[in-house]
């Protein structure tokens, strides 16, 4: 989907593959016509935006074979689908039982990432609409923050570098501009819209490398969405892509009721990092079962939990989500006389893993699900006064 800003710059919202993974091309082929295409005719559009999740091998399965490549585009075109960002934090196993730290490898450190992450940015550069030349990739937030000493660091940096030399060298062969964002996320070693802007200006290079901002994970750290916008722009930091996203909130985490609500969510495939804000500071754990099994976590105030939940559908009382954050960031990206970052993505991925009598029954229930999510995002986008292109 598209919108036309108010500057007369176009604006793209998609919505995350993520949420049906595929490990293969074919499966990625099968996503577009299951999934995708259903979702652009429930929201009667000629064209849908989609954030393209390819794992490792459907993504070595294109960049070794350019038959194969064509014949992606041409599918895309013909379910009346484009691609202007592609989701490159999770390497593989996205749709395991159990992904929970999984997810962090192979990290920057590791020379893999850089592999894929460049093979990402050739595959966008030739998925681009004929009349885009700007592609964003989201990636993971360095790594987890365990282990990750000053060699791991190095390496991770000298990576950076390295892949904004070879965004160089590929916009000079295809004349298309590929940009890398970091993505915060709880527990990693980029945590915070803070914790990027150090490694971030160590690279030094803002044309190609910034950040992707998910409203889900800065919400969940307790972000203030104007002062962390505040803080990357007076760093020099941009906002590469944004991820419409709301994590579980609970005001009264003391309470049986609200343990018993939390409890529902606590599930065995995904990490659910919990935060409580305290006098003392930011506390949290690496998941949602121990925040409530032990004495971890202080329970005086709110709790908040990286748990995507669909953005049109809060949890029922005596929990929330966070909707408010992503609406005061949204605001603050596209809502004044520029757009911050002409990307959007709504990223709900968990479906499958919300309460059972929460989950979608069947194909048709997850495109209605995924449809309702993004009208939402497209009425946010034109109260703000972007006007949806055809």
């Amino acid at each position: 989907m598209r919108f036309r800003h108010p500057d007369g710059s176009t604006v793209h919202l998609a919505y995350c593959t993520n949420v049906h993974p595929a490990e293969t091309l074919d499966g990625v082929l099968a996503q577009l016509r299951d999934h995708c295409e259903p979702v652009r005719r429930r929201l009667g559009r000629d064209r849908l935006g989609i954030g393209l999740w390819l794992a490792k091998d459907a993504a070595r399965s294109l960049t070794t074979d350019p038959a194969a490549l064509r014949g992606l585009r041409t599918e895309l075109e013909r379910r009346g689908l484009e691609v202007v960002t592609l989701n490159g934090f999770p390497y593989e196993g996205f749709g395991a039982e159990e992904v929970k730290y999984r997810v962090y490898q192979p990290d920057w450190a590791d020379p893999e990432r850089l592999a894929h992450t460049s093979d990402l940015a050739r595959l966008l550069a030739q998925l681009l609409p004929a009349d885009v030349t700007e592609g964003t990739i989201s990636t993971l937030p360095l790594a987890w923050r365990t282990a990750y000493d000053p060699p791991r660091a190095e390496a991770a940096h000298t990576a950076l570098v390295t892949l904004a030399e070879r965004l160089d060298a590929l916009e000079e062969l295809t004349g298309q501009s590929i940009r890398i964002g970091l993505e915060p996320e709880p527990g990693c070693v980029v945590e915070t819209t803070a914790d990027a802007i150090a490694p971030l200006t160590a690279v030094d290079r803002p044309d190609r490398i910034g950040l992707c901002l998910d409203t889900c994970h800065l919400a969940t750290s307790f972000e203030d969405p104007k002062t962390a916008l505040d803080g990357l722009a007076a760093a020099h930091v941009p906002v590469v892509k944004s991820q419409l996203s709301a994590a579980l909130h609970a005001e009264h985490p003391r309470t049986p009721a609200v343990r018993e609500a939390l409890a529902a969510f606590d599930e065995p495939r995904f990490l659910h990092q919990t935060r409580t804000l305290t006098d003392q500071g930011l506390r949290g754990t690496d998941d949602l079962g121990p925040a409530l099994n032990g004495a971890e976590l202080p329970d005086a105030a709110a709790w908040r939990a990286h748990f995507h939940v669909p953005l049109h559908a809060a949890p029922a009382a005596p929990l929330t989500s966070t909707l408010d954050v992503l609406k005061d960031t949204l605001t603050r990206l596209v809502g004044g006389p520029h757009p911050l970052t002409r990307h959007l993505e709504v990223e709900t991925y968990t479906w499958q893993a919300l309460p059972p009598e929460l989950r979608p029954r069947a194909r048709p229930q997850l495109a209605d699900g995924i449809a309702a999510e993004l009208t939402l995002a497209r009425d946010l986008l034109t109260d703000l006064g972007l006007k949806e292109l055809p």
